[in-house]
């Protein structure tokens, strides 16, 4: 877990949400709601994305991945009981999914429900839903006073998160507590130590992202080169996304490249790293990391977009169609996969009338001219369409349409 990009729990819930409900069959209306959630969610803007979900769930109420989602905005936002009433009514559906039965044990741990909370987190430690979950067993235990039990999981909580400078700080208070305070002083050190580091890299970015605004990165005294340790994949990732966001996107692949070997699963750096890429007009090596980044968040936006633009740069028709679509259905309102979308529908039109499938060919253009319904060449096409597939009456609509829209232009 990225301590340093996502100290949180709400913002990893995100990436691993209940299943149930398939984007697939949803109406345009409601995927566009999920997909602004989505995007309010990624930049913190939990009550915007609180809103989205709400508007989703009142069209489509068996999604039971959008309630996850709207509990989680809740929980963010300090509406426990709103928060626990979403997360109920998920957890009844989808048979004790592991992620709500946490986010119902973290409720019950906030609440002092020390029991509950025990009980919750201890039914899902074998196989966590996210690698705090020992964390906070062994917290719950630390506060019922339960002082072997604790020290037990937050030590188990350690290998999974070395960076997490709250484990030793709660170690320290269970050895205070037993009164062994040369232990306790030694977790307290490591505690500050970790903070510190924290606290350092993020000053480090920002004298970092100066140089690289006064383009003072390069030579023996780069600021940026102290973020680079190749052993940690949250100064790694904070590196690389620095480097992007001020447009030196060939020194960011390194970076990122060593961050994703560390930590294969992370949504975050899969998605900067393909972005770079695509950046660098590498697409073949964009492919695969978007594609992954899909797979852990099928329903964000930006990366079903960047992988629709990246297959479509690689010329694979089909397949830019399919991830297009859904990417257009996740945010109607962006020109760019609207334009996209429109010129691989019309190849992909083209392409089935030279092979005479025209019925095929109907349905590529169809979708074309309903994202851009006054391009009469599209019309053009459809009326020839139409036309070889039998059907007189609407070749001549739409030869017709195709000449008014020419007229205008």
């Amino acid at each position: 877990m990225h301590l340093f990009l996502t100290l949180i729990l709400a913002i990893s819930a995100v990436q691993n949400p209940p299943t149930v409900g398939s984007v697939a069959k949803e109406k345009p209306s409601v995927q566009a709601h999920v997909g602004k959630g989505y995007e309010f969610e990624k930049d913190e803007l939990f009550f915007k994305a609180a809103e989205e979900f709400e508007q989703a769930l009142a069209l489509a109420p068996e999604l039971s991945r959008v309630r996850y989602q709207l509990g989680v905005c809740y929980f963010s936002l300090g509406r426990d009981d709103d928060a626990r009433r979403e997360f109920l009514r998920v957890r009844s559906e989808t048979s004790d999914d592991p992620s709500v039965v946490y986010m119902i044990a973290r409720l019950d741990l906030a609440a002092h429900r020390l029991d509950a909370a025990i009980h919750g987190f201890e039914s899902i430690v074998a196989k966590p839903p996210f690698p705090d979950t020992a964390y906070y067993l062994g917290s719950a235990y630390l506060e019922s006073g339960r002082l072997t039990d604790a020290e037990k999981w937050l030590k188990a909580a350690q290998p999974l998160n070395p960076r997490d400078f709250r484990i030793p700080d709660h170690l320290a208070r269970v050895h205070q507590r037993e009164g062994r305070a040369a232990e306790a002083e030694k977790e307290y050190a490591l505690s500050a130590q970790l903070r510190l580091n924290y606290n350092q890299a993020a000053a480090e970015a920002i004298e970092c992202s100066q140089a690289l605004e006064k383009d003072e990165s390069d030579g023996a005294s780069d600021p940026c080169a102290k973020l680079f340790r190749p052993d940690d994949p949250d100064r790694l990732t904070l590196l690389g996304m620095t480097y992007g966001q001020h447009g030196r996107y060939d020194k960011a692949v390194q970076p990122l490249e060593r961050a994703a070997a560390l930590d294969p699963d992370s949504y975050e750096i899969e998605h900067n790293l393909g972005l770079t890429y695509f950046r660098l007009q590498r697409y073949s090596d964009a492919r695969a990391p978007l594609e992954r980044a899909v797979a852990l968040r099928p329903d964000f936006f930006e990366s079903n977009a960047l992988l629709g633009a990246t297959l479509f740069m690689m010329r694979q028709d089909s397949e830019a169609y399919r991830v297009l679509q859904h990417a257009h259905r996740l945010n109607p309102a962006d020109a760019d996969t609207v334009d996209l979308l429109f010129k691989v529908a019309s190849v992909l039109g083209a392409k089935s009338f030279e092979a005479k499938n025209y019925h095929v060919a109907l349905t590529y253009l169809r979708v074309a001219r309903d994202l851009k319904p006054d391009d009469p060449l599209v019309h053009a096409r459809l009326a020839e369409a139409y036309g070889q597939a039998g059907n007189a009456q609407q070749a001549q609509a739409e030869k017709q349409m195709a000449r008014q829209l020419a007229s205008r232009q």
